[in-house]
């Protein structure tokens, strides 16, 4: 599949903003974060801004944007519908979070119930995220229970990492913080590299042999093109990657997106310092790099169906 610059945009940065929204639901209720009027401005501000982007970003896939709102209709029968509704719910039920965080500086009381309505929320925008591609049988690659895994997993994890920049910029930096980013880097790319594998074990579903039924007679290779033009299909679900360029791909995803974190998380691990929050922040930067080429292959590998009629093999 062509790996459009705005689904990049839009998956990564809501994902990230929804996964620090939901930490925010969890954890400020129970006392686990300072809540301080621009503490809170920042991190609220941060989680709301990355899930505007990402969600304009998304809009420019379109080609008619301003139908975009027709979408919300069909939520009975699409998981984008759902994730439109679940969107807009989401930050509907913020607002009261935010507005008992920075105006009123709590989130106890009646304030904690829009919180953890605002986790709740959260969680399910990016389940539906997910459930997007894992629900399109003609993508082998994409019709697994791997998919929403993924996409939560990732999301949990830059959120976390966010979340302890944030407190570590703020001089409020809490181990707790820097052991969930660790914890939740590792769980996201033990996914991803588990998907990886299973993805390369996996036999294809549909190829051209047992699409022109003639597999008993060996290999089918069409001898000539569909047509002598390039078309819509091939440029959006035709595209190609070197198998030697996604592995070297594959190799810095996971350098930036883990080993780089977790060395500088653990150099962070002092006293409230500028150096101390520098660290923090490079590599929460690091980590959100390695996720956006995860999130660039994911979709440059899937390989559509119909790329058997143009003489591709899914293998």
């Amino acid at each position: 599949m062509h790996p459009a610059p705005s689904l990049v945009v839009f998956t990564t940065a809501a994902g990230a903003g929804y996964g620090l929204l939901f930490l925010l639901g969890v954890a400020a209720p129970f006392g686990f974060l300072p809540i301080e009027r621009w503490f809170g401005v920042a991190a609220l501000g941060l989680a709301l801004g990355l899930i505007t982007i990402g969600l304009a970003a998304s809009t420019y896939h379109l080609g008619h944007p301003e139908r975009a709102w027709r979408a919300l209709s069909q939520w009975r029968s699409s998981w984008l519908s759902r994730e439109g509704v679940a969107a807009l719910v989401t930050y509907a039920v913020t607002a009261p979070f935010a507005l008992g965080w920075v105006v009123w500086q709590t989130a106890g009381g009646a304030w904690a119930a829009s919180a953890l309505l605002t986790a709740i929320s959260a969680a399910a925008t990016i389940a539906c995220t997910g459930m997007i591609y894992a629900s399109l049988k003609t993508i082998p690659q994409w019709y697994t229970p791997w998919v929403p895994a993924l996409f939560s997993a990732f999301a949990l994890a830059t959120g976390a990492i966010w979340l302890a920049a944030l407190m570590h910029l703020f001089g409020v930096g809490a181990a707790w913080a820097d052991w969930v980013a660790a914890g939740s880097l590792l769980l996201a790319w033990g996914l991803k590299v588990g998907y990886w594998r299973a993805m390369r074990r996996t036999a294809p579903a549909s190829t051209a042999e047992s699409a022109t039924g003639l597999g008993h007679l060996g290999r089918v290779q069409a001898l000539e093109a569909p047509h002598t033009e390039d078309n819509y299909l091939l440029r959006e679900m035709g595209y190609r990657i070197a198998r030697k360029h996604a592995t070297r791909l594959r190799n810095l995803a996971v350098f930036f997106g883990l080993g780089w974190p977790l060395a500088f998380l653990a150099l962070g691990q002092g006293g409230p310092s500028a150096a101390d929050a520098t660290r923090v922040l490079v590599a929460a930067l690091a980590a959100s790099l390695g996720v956006v080429m995860a999130r660039w292959l994911f979709f440059a590998e899937a390989k559509h169906t119909v790329a058997l009629y143009y003489g591709r093999h899914q293998d």
